[in-house]
């Protein structure tokens, strides 16, 4: 079972941080025991408290989770660097934030955990990457890896000069996966398909093919030339894919993309 925070402060809480949140009460958070700080002041879910201003004190023990985006940290710190003693434990989902960093704008906080989730966390079927400095003591450490629990596969990420790595395949991957699909889909209505019913087929083949894959015992290498028979329509197919390498260079430039940009992020550009 999920040993839950005794309080828990989200600064933030845009579509992931609100993703993670809604599995998080879904799995048996306590509402009561979340605060939210929003300057809207929108809500975000019943019974859990928003504030659209910094509070004068935190509960001791509180878990502060940074969910705005990395450009805010310097006004965030701000308002709250101040709040946060020695006994808080600060998770920061800012990606291209290194603890460094983390540590020069909140110097009080003794444990610092870096997590970089996906956006299927909403449906307890996503991604958690986890990172801590060797100041984090070992039960801090524990205590986050087990909220992510209920989001997810749970990661660690032992040298921090691999977080922008995993961050562009596991962080940024369902955007290309999205957009696979959607490719996928419109394909269909090239060759002729009607699109509601194209993009219905897309959406489950892909779910279904996912499901197979993470519960076969094979390889995806070895279960996609399963399926594609010598000289079959699959293999036609899949040699238009593997021309060139072409698949395999496109999705390594993508991430490449994605990696260099944390970097940029990490340097402040």
């Amino acid at each position: 079972m999920t040993q839950w925070p005794s309080h828990l402060f989200m600064i933030g809480c845009g579509n992931m941080a609100g993703a993670m949140l809604s599995r998080w009460l879904d799995s048996g958070l306590d509402p009561a025991s979340v605060t939210v700080f929003r300057p809207s002041g929108k809500p975000v879910a019943p019974g859990v408290e928003v504030v659209s201003a910094a509070p004068d004190t935190l509960p001791l023990g509180t878990m502060v989770l940074l969910g705005m985006k990395p450009q805010q940290i310097s006004a965030v710190a701000d308002s709250f660097a101040k709040l946060l003693g020695a006994d808080i434990l600060l998770v920061s989902m800012l990606a291209g934030t290194t603890t460094t960093t983390l540590r020069d704008y909140f110097p009080a906080p003794e444990n610092v955990v870096r997590v970089m989730p996906n956006t299927p966390v909403g449906v307890g079927q996503g991604v958690c990457a986890l990172y801590a400095d060797s100041a984090t003591a070992p039960d801090a450490r524990d205590h986050v890896a087990d909220m992510m629990q209920p989001l997810g596969l749970v990661e660690w990420v032992e040298d921090e000069n691999a977080f922008n790595l995993v961050t562009a395949l596991s962080g940024c991957g369902p955007a290309y996966l999205f957009r696979f699909i959607d490719a996928l889909a419109k394909a269909g209505e090239a060759i002729g398909l009607e699109p509601v019913q194209s993009a219905r087929l897309a959406l489950a083949t892909v779910q279904g093919a996912s499901t197979l894959a993470t519960q076969a015992s094979e390889s995806p290498a070895a279960l996609a030339d399963r399926v594609a028979s010598p000289g079959g329509m699959t293999r036609k197919g899949m040699d238009v894919l593997d021309q060139d390498d072409a698949l395999n260079r496109l999705l390594a430039d993508t991430l490449i993309a994605a990696r260099d940009r944390g970097i940029e992020m990490a340097e402040g550009k």
